[in-house]
């Protein structure tokens, strides 16, 4: 055969790309449809649908948590008409969509599986994914409704009823992705997810037949991060490949290799990317890209990208698209896909894996000593509390090199950054409309029908029936999601995760021997110990920078209230009443910053408290952190503020009597 025989064999030969996603979703279910249509009409191949922090946590739009949550993070979707809107004029039989919801993960899908009958859809022929992944929920990102038992066992239902009747759909996506941005380490991040994923296999191998298993366990996928450290990140892609493989093969007897296959999405690191000198991030998001793409035996399924700004507010249409076109670039103009795997055989990669394999099959017996994944919860949190310390330190001590952050600074002003500050904002009158649509649907809708589903959904919880057939049942009757979630509530009950602060030890001692000092003098000023009280109003879950923060207020001698997330206004001016707050902190990155700060800070002052200082850390663009101190806030945080002592000064100087200030 000759070299030009060759090079068309290998062209003829050429692998199919991953699926090509934007994560997006925001304001409306009309205004995300118009969205998704574009962004497939511009060369995308799945949909990645991002839902709003109400839908994710079992609230209609209407309910006082929602307040200000409303369509900012993602789209609202309250009942089976927004479900319609969303995917108007997208054939869902032929489409591949991934749905980031988890605690609601039943509900949105008997939702979609509804919108499809309507379309004509054979169901068994819808290809896509719930990520349904309640474990990490408890970890990172807050979520959750109900407890973790139960939660597996609904994890279970999505999984036996796709198993029978949606067999291409993906019924669990194991999620590490959220467990590295909340600052686990490699080894933690596989045996994490991989212990999530056991907890699951075990909870369905009862439930289905020996020689159906492995159609069960090959539709288990994984959802995974991909950080900076790309030749590790790559590395550790290819450890998950084997270590999936070892499992399934070791501890469930599966044989067939394509049912042992690690099938994975990806995004890559948002926690990386910075405000200052946003155009970097441009370059971080390739590089990330590239640890998921470069080895063919450990390449994702389908990559979704951030976008440049993420780190300043909710992008617009057209960041997306760069991002997109970076994928599509690298996968249709590039030679990568013409080729095997490049890092097969190659001693650093082969040492690296087997390193992480080793770190993560010892971190994974730990959790095996203790029960498993479920009975683990506390004691991952607090490891990853403790992780997420020690990446902030290095960063604080410049061991690790951030460009633009803690070195090389200094730089010209980015063009991207519009007079608008380059970044989509959602208009504050999409939830008043959003909650009108509401009571329309609910004033139209058949409430005997309705009363019935209910009904039918609170005894399947009771006895234990599989919950997907009466959701579907619920959905096509007019349910909200808010009454779907409210009947888990009323059988199972709430949850309140662990914080991970308490339970953490701090080996971090340089620079704090002065504030320990500072808060001591300002502890005497005061009479007693200087009290700081830190929440999350509204329901943003991403807790990372508030257990940060009150994991070094704690170091520094401070006395701590942080109870965790999903606190009311009014919640927190009673715990900062009853517990005496010389200072109040309030953490919110779903871009509710207003609404909320401005709630509770009315609050505050109908407990007698308007005296008390309050800092507020989130994503916040400049102009709302003017509004924000006009509204009386004493500081306005945002993730340029990494320097947590500087942070912590600033804190105590807020306590002191006003002559000392």
């Amino acid at each position: 055969m000759t070299n030009a025989q060759s090079d068309q064999s290998q062209v003829r030969q050429k692998d199919r790309p991953w699926l090509i996603r934007t994560y997006a979703g925001h304001s409306t279910a009309a205004k995300s449809n118009a969205l998704y249509r574009a962004n497939l009409a511009k060369g995308q191949t799945g949909l990645s649908v991002a839902f709003d922090l109400p839908t994710q946590t079992g609230y209609d739009s209407d309910h006082v948590l929602s307040r200000g949550e409303v369509g900012k993070v993602g789209v609202p979707v309250c009942h089976l008409g927004d479900m319609r809107t969303l995917f108007d004029e997208i054939p869902l039989e032929q489409m591949n969509t991934s749905m980031t919801i988890n605690a609601t993960a039943p509900w949105l899908l008997s939702l979609y599986i509804a919108v499809a009958e309507e379309q004509g859809a054979d169901i068994s022929k819808l290809q896509g994914t719930v990520q349904n992944d309640l474990i990490k929920e408890y970890l990172s990102r807050g979520t959750y409704i109900c407890p973790p038992q139960p939660s597996l066992k609904m994890i279970g239902d999505v999984a036996e009823y796709c198993y029978k009747h949606v067999p291409k759909w993906n019924p669990m996506n194991v999620c590490s992705y959220h467990l590295q941005e909340a600052g686990a380490t490699p080894e933690q991040e596989l045996a994490f997810a991989l212990a999530t994923a056991q907890a699951v296999l075990d909870e369905l191998r009862p439930r289905v037949s020996a020689e159906d298993f492995p159609r069960v366990v090959q539709r288990i996928s994984f959802f995974v991060n991909a950080g900076i450290r790309f030749v590790t990140e790559m590395c550790k892609m290819r450890a998950f490949v084997d270590l999936w493989d070892e499992i399934c093969q070791e501890r469930y007897g599966v044989e067939d290799p394509k049912a042992r296959r690690f099938r994975y999405g990806v995004q890559v690191n948002s926690l990386g990317l910075t405000e200052q000198q946003p155009e970097n991030n441009v370059y971080r998001i390739l590089i990330e890209m590239l640890a998921v793409t470069l080895s063919k035996k450990a390449r994702a399924r389908a990559v979704q990208l951030p976008a440049w700004n993420e780190a300043l507010g909710l992008p617009r249409p057209w960041d997306q698209q760069w991002s997109m076109r970076m994928q599509q670039i690298l996968a249709y103009e590039t030679d990568l896909l013409e080729y095997g795997d490049l890092f097969d055989g190659n001693p650093a990669v082969d040492a690296k894996v087997e390193a992480l394999k080793e770190g993560a099959r010892a971190e994974l017996k730990t959790l095996e000593s203790m029960g498993g994944a479920v009975a683990s919860i506390e004691y991952m949190k607090s490891r990853l509390v403790d992780s997420n310390a020690e990446r902030i330190n290095k960063i604080e001590s410049n061991e690790t090199v951030v460009v633009g952050v803690n070195k090389w600074t200094e730089g010209e002003p980015s063009p991207l950054q519009t007079e608008d500050g380059g970044i989509m904002v959602v208009d504050p009158a999409v939830e008043q409309e959003q909650i009108a649509r509401l009571n329309s649907w609910r004033s139209t809708r058949d409430a005997k029908a309705v009363a019935e589903a209910l009904a039918d959904l609170r005894e399947a919880a009771r006895t234990g029936a599989n919950i997907v057939p009466p959701s579907v049942k619920a959905a096509k009757a007019g349910v909200t999601t808010g009454e779907w979630a409210e009947e888990m509530r009323k059988v199972h009950g709430t949850y309140r995760g662990p914080t991970g602060v308490s339970a953490s030890q701090s080996n971090m001692t340089e620079g704090l021997d002065d504030l320990r000092e500072a808060v001591n003098a300002v502890s005497d000023q005061l009479g007693r110990r200087l009290k700081f009280v830190v929440g999350k109003p509204g329901l943003d879950g991403h807790s990372n920078g508030a257990e940060q923060i009150a994991y070094r207020a704690r170091d520094c001698g401070m006395d701590i209230t942080y109870d965790g997330i999903r606190l009311t206004p009014q919640e927190l001016a009673d715990s900062a009443e009853k517990d005496g707050a010389h200072v109040i902190g309030l953490s919110i990155l779903s871009g509710s910053h207003l609404p909320l700060v401005k709630d509770t800070l009315a609050q505050l002052e109908d407990a007698g408290l308007g005296h008390v200082p309050v800092v507020v850390g989130g994503i916040i663009p400049d102009d709302d952190a003017v509004k924000l101190r006009e509204m009386g806030v004493s500081r306005v945080y945002t993730p340029k503020n990494f320097e947590l002592n500087a942070i912590m000064h600033d804190i105590v100087n807020l306590a002191k009597p006003d002559q000392d200030r």
